[in-house]
């Protein structure tokens, strides 16, 4: 893969997030659902668990490598990732409100 389109896919990552997280509140009308916060809330993944629950997470989209770079860095981090494979992030709140440099969702 050349530089350029390292660089283009890198950029435009978070912006695919974001667009399936919109989507994803659209067609779910508020976009909150009722899931066991023991379950999927802050400290419910052990940092082992990290890359299957980040499997799981990325599975669906075609961005897979860099969607389980960023989702095992916020799992680590918030040792929580939120069910589903987008969306649901106000689950894990420390997921939810990780930011990039330009303001933009840093985990998938």
């Amino acid at each position: 893969m050349s530089m350029a389109k390292f660089v283009a896919v890198m950029l435009l990552t978070p912006l695919s997030f974001s667009i399936l997280q919109s989507t994803d509140l659209a067609a779910h009308g508020h976009g909150s659902h009722h899931y066991n916060m023991n379950k999927y809330g802050p400290g419910s993944v052990k940092s082992s668990q990290c890359p299957s629950q980040c499997t799981r997470r990325c599975s669906q989209t075609q961005y897979h490598k860099p969607c389980m770079f960023f989702c095992e860095k916020c799992c680590r981090k918030c040792l929580c990732v939120p069910p589903g494979y987008y969306g649901n992030k106000a689950v894990c709140p420390c997921y939810d409100n990780w930011k990039t440099k330009r303001g933009g969702p840093k985990c998938p």
